[in-house]
């Protein structure tokens, strides 16, 4: 086996780098599938509450009074605000009025906001290249949002799905600037060398925000019809909600970490951009809702202006 710092990309590092975009379109295409199940803030809620209890037994010392983490609390209650707490809120409510195809291509121009926010809050230079590169990635958004159309681009005719999936967009890119800058000394290293304690830590605050963003939902949750609960208990909720927790929540996490580990954050970069291609298939298969030709368009220019910007 490669060292993990030769970048050398095998067929099994590959394999583990598709499950991530692949547990990620899932979760798109269940949360719009959810839609008219549970409310999309409590579905998120509910979601990180069995994650954190399926993380407890790997993890549970972290939450001991001596594991380090307290003194830090501040650290990870605001990464767990933004991870956990807004930006899966955000995406759910995005899936009330967009499909998942439009969701997940929003999303993957999120490393073009990380390239501004880098710019801007950490004085991290733009190259003649990166410029370019976001102007493409940006072209493919703007493409997506119009629905190929310009006259709806001009008028500023969005779907608020597709705000809400930018505000999204910024708040994961907001997200991974703090990963990859922390304060000195705010993570304390046993905690940051064992994926599931760091993943733990984040949880049990996001939970908190989850929650706390979930009971302001439901004071604000117009009448459901006479005799339609806001919730609609049964299989196909119980099994999207083991789906999520254990999915996009856990595995998809843990197979990331241990991708970038192996070949370094660029190339895995690129198959977070198969996302888009399989929200489209599941989107087709088990919603009816085919991909369009601007779907195409504005994929292609999103990743042609990550690539380009990747390029050295």
């Amino acid at each position: 086996m490669s060292s993990p710092s030769s970048g050398q990309l095998t067929a099994s590092t590959a394999a583990l780098l598709l499950i991530p975009p692949l547990m990620w379109a899932g979760n798109a295409v269940v949360g719009r599938m959810m839609q008219g199940v549970i409310p999309p803030v409590t579905l998120n809620f509910v979601r990180w509450s069995l994650a954190l209890l399926l993380l407890l037994p790997l993890a549970g010392w972290v939450l001991r009074r001596d594991s380090g983490m307290w003194p830090h609390w501040r650290r990870f209650a605001w990464l767990g605000l933004l991870g956990a707490g807004l930006y899966n809120a955000l995406q759910y409510l995005a899936l009330k009025t967009s499909t998942p195809i439009n969701v997940t291509l929003v999303a993957a121009s999120t490393p073009i906001w990380m390239l501004m926010l880098g710019r801007v809050f950490y004085g991290v230079a733009v190259s003649h290249r990166a410029a370019l590169g976001a102007a493409l990635s940006l072209s493919g958004v703007a493409v997506v949002l119009s629905r190929g159309d310009a006259a709806q681009l001009l008028a500023v005719q969005l779907v608020p799905g597709d705000a809400w999936m930018l505000l999204a967009s910024l708040v994961w890119a907001t997200y991974s600037w703090q990963l990859a800058k922390p304060p000195a000394g705010a993570e304390p290293a046993a905690i940051k060398a064992d994926w599931a304690a760091f993943l733990l830590a984040q949880v049990v605050f996001g939970v908190a925000w989850s929650g706390l963003m979930s009971a302001g939902e439901w004071l604000v949750l117009p009448p459901a019809p006479a005799g339609q609960p806001h919730v609609v208990w049964g299989w196909p909720l119980m099994l999207a909600l083991v789906y999520v927790a254990v999915g996009p929540s856990l595995l998809a996490y843990r197979a990331w970490s241990a991708g970038v580990g192996r070949v370094g954050p660029t190339i895995a970069g690129f198959f977070s951009n198969l996302t888009p291609l399989f929200a489209a298939v599941l989107s087709a298969t088990l919603l009816g809702e085919a991909p369009r030709l601007y779907h195409a368009a504005g994929f292609a220019l999103i990743v042609g202006g990550i690539l380009v910007n990747s390029r050295r």
